[in-house]
């Protein structure tokens, strides 16, 4: 805390995604296409789940959880990102950077939480053929708790940058090198000693991606085996199709934050790292509703009862 009140540095310099007029003129209406679509597809997830009792289920529970915070993380980066298109300098306090890595990391860690908890959920729908047992095991208690756990972590997770953040000096250059403040780049900006701060992030982050990714490869290892064991063709095809959005989310996610957290750095360049950041920060939150939408009959068939009764209302 005492380096953080010697600094010399009051603010850092967005640099963005690019310095060229014609492109940033392009990527401002193609990313604020995506942000609208983003927040309107998340909110009328979140509307439809509350408004139709058909999915007042804790599968749906989750999903609506899941569009709250695809919301916050789209959020957390869009609008600044959107501002760096429109100036030549796009500058950020000291404190609105720690607000935009904490609400960063904190609504990125529940998403991980978020999608492990809906991995289970399936993995003891599908195992318990019971509806009766299955709303016993997934009761609300227990959905409420999974949920307040899933917020627990991401917030232990934000406050471990938060507190690392603090403990670095900046008394140099203040130009990063990203679209965001990401903790990475602002590390590289440090002119403290670093190794503290970068061992205890690496390792609250890298822990809750492991154990997070454990949990869904686990669970959809079980449910692969469950499907493998029906008998009926139809039940095993009900079963994966339950799934498939899931996975499909899953598999997007997992599959960016790997090459940026996993990948050793010397393997890409810094444009590769913010390619791929748009991707799982901006454009992922926007593909969810749509995922999840588009492959799910109970999703389709309630949004054509919503809109039948307001048409005839």
């Amino acid at each position: 805390m005492e380096a953080a009140n010697h600094t010399t540095v009051t603010e850092f310099i967005i640099l963005g995604l690019t310095d060229n007029v014609t492109l940033c003129a392009i990527f401002f209406v193609i990313f604020l296409g995506v942000y609208v679509v983003t927040i309107v597809g998340n909110i009328s997830i979140i509307i439809l789940i509350r408004s139709s009792p058909q999915l007042h289920t804790p599968m749906y529970l989750f999903l609506s959880h899941l569009a709250f915070v695809d919301i916050g993380y789209s959020t957390s980066v869009t609008p600044i990102m959107l501002m760096s298109f429109l100036r030549e300098r796009t500058a950020i306090p000291i404190t609105g950077c720690i607000v935009q890595l904490a609400s960063d990391v904190a609504f990125g860690t529940t998403e991980c939480f978020l999608l492990a908890t809906m991995a289970y959920d399936r993995y003891v729908a599908i195992s318990i053929c019971s509806p009766l047992l299955y709303s016993t095991k997934m009761s609300t208690p227990v959905c409420v708790q999974l949920l307040i756990v899933a917020y627990i972590g991401g917030f232990f997770d934000a406050s471990s940058f938060t507190i690392s953040f603090y403990f670095l000096l900046f008394c140099g250059p203040n130009q990063v090198n990203h679209f965001f403040c990401d903790f990475a780049p602002l590390v590289e900006l440090s002119c403290s000693d670093i190794s503290i701060p970068a061992v205890v992030t690496s390792f609250t982050a890298g822990s809750i991606i492991v154990v997070t990714a454990v949990v869904i490869t686990v669970s959809y290892i079980y449910i692969l085996i469950t499907i493998l064991r029906m008998h009926s063709t139809e039940g095993r095809h009900k079963a994966f199709s339950t799934c498939t959005s899931h996975l499909t989310a899953v598999t997007l996610f997992y599959g960016t934050i790997t090459f940026i957290y996993v990948m050793p750095k010397s393997s890409y360049s810094t444009d590769q790292n913010k390619v791929v950041s748009v991707f799982y920060m901006v454009v992922i939150p926007m593909l969810n509703p749509l995922i999840y939408s588009l492959r799910n009959n109970e999703i389709k068939g309630a949004l054509k009862r919503e809109l039948a009764r307001k048409i005839f209302s």
